[in-house]
């Protein structure tokens, strides 16, 4: 997917192409639903510039923070090791499988995935349990790691600490996921024990 990048501090957002054609009023000749291929081979295009530059700059034990629309992104960025905040116009699971598919995950460290649940004696709602059911095939196809759910308050808490924040615009509630870093072995994949 196409982005451009709109500045702000401590922030830094995108759109997508299209929509920023038409905020400027730009009309665009394809639909908002056209495969837009990346400039790269073998690169999900959902991975831009600023996403990969987030995952090769986070460390070995960093975790990095995916977020639905509705999470208080910019605020819990502003609280992170970067700062940064980007935001994708898609869906959380393609954005997983993406990430997943590049970064190497931390297998030093017994919970290196986490994802926020409802606090207890709440209940999840039928579309949480679809994206959980989303988010979770997306990890298994690069990994079988575990996945450990957060109780929601301490997720915002466990958010705060992470590297960086990349927001979808995944409407599904419960939708906010954290991957911790691992290393990448002299194989090429995930280092192990």
């Amino acid at each position: 997917m196409n982005t451009v990048p709109v500045r702000s501090k401590p922030t830094q957002l995108f759109l997508s192409r299209d929509r920023y054609l038409f905020s400027l009023g730009h009309k665009t000749n394809h639909s908002s639903t056209a495969t837009i291929m990346g400039l790269l081979k073998n690169l999900d295009p959902l991975l831009t510039a600023d996403v990969l530059h987030i995952l090769r700059s986070m460390g070995h034990g960093d975790k990095v923070l995916i977020t639905d629309i509705n999470f208080p992104a910019a605020e819990v960025a502003s609280k992170t090791t970067t700062g940064k905040h980007v935001i994708l116009t898609t869906d959380l699971p393609p954005v997983i499988d993406a990430i997943c598919s590049v970064l190497p995950l931390d297998y030093f460290s017994e919970h290196r995935i986490h994802y926020m649940c409802p606090d207890a004696g709440i209940d999840l709602p039928g579309s949480g349990g679809e994206v959980k059911s989303a988010f979770t095939t997306a990890i298994r196809k690069h990994s079988d790691s575990s996945l450990t759910p957060i109780e929601r308050m301490n997720f915002y808490e466990e958010s705060r600490k992470c590297f960086a924040v990349i927001q979808t615009h995944e409407r599904r509630p419960y939708a906010n996921i954290i991957l911790q870093k691992g290393v990448v072995g002299p194989d090429g994949g995930d280092l192990k024990p």
